[in-house]
């Protein structure tokens, strides 16, 4: 079977696409904008940090866990830049070791580490967090080459 879209929802004209240029494309005129130019590394962190956050911000349900890990660990980043003091939190937490469930294959648990937010879900939801992912990150990458396709042109 050879199609051309193997996920029905993938759709690169659908409107949480086009959010995503948008956010994605607003995000790299504000890193464009920047007085003082950052080096290298520095603007790659920053374009790709602007892309997970676009992301992020056009998943179809603010409630999917994988898109709040993701705005949660880059607003961690965020408050932890040089220059900017930092006040420490401490949160005591009881954290009951993750052992593999019976039930589950084993590549659960590499599935848990892939999938921003996934370490504690159960292995439906965390199936559910994974196709969303997935179908984001799909469009982020058409996004891309899109945008290589017309600035290379």
């Amino acid at each position: 079977m050879n199609r051309k879209n193997p996920l029905p929802n993938s759709n690169p004209n659908s409107p949480n696409s086009s959010m995503q240029a948008l956010h994605f494309l607003q995000a790299l005129a504000r890193i464009a904008r920047a007085a003082p130019k950052p080096a290298h590394s520095a603007r790659t962190r920053q374009i790709r940090h602007a892309a997970y956050a676009s992301m992020a911000h056009s998943s179809r349900s603010s409630r999917r866990t994988w898109s709040r890990a993701l705005l949660h660990r880059l607003r961690q980043w965020q408050q932890q830049r040089p220059g900017r003091l930092l006040t420490v939190r401490r949160r005591v937490r009881i954290v009951t070791p993750i052992t593999s469930r019976p039930e589950e294959p084993a590549r659960a648990e590499t599935l848990r580490q892939l999938v921003p937010g996934g370490r504690g879900m159960e292995y439906c939801n965390l199936l559910e967090e994974t196709a969303d992912y997935v179908q984001c990150l799909r469009a982020q990458v058409q996004l891309m080459q899109t945008l290589l396709d017309a600035f290379s042109s």
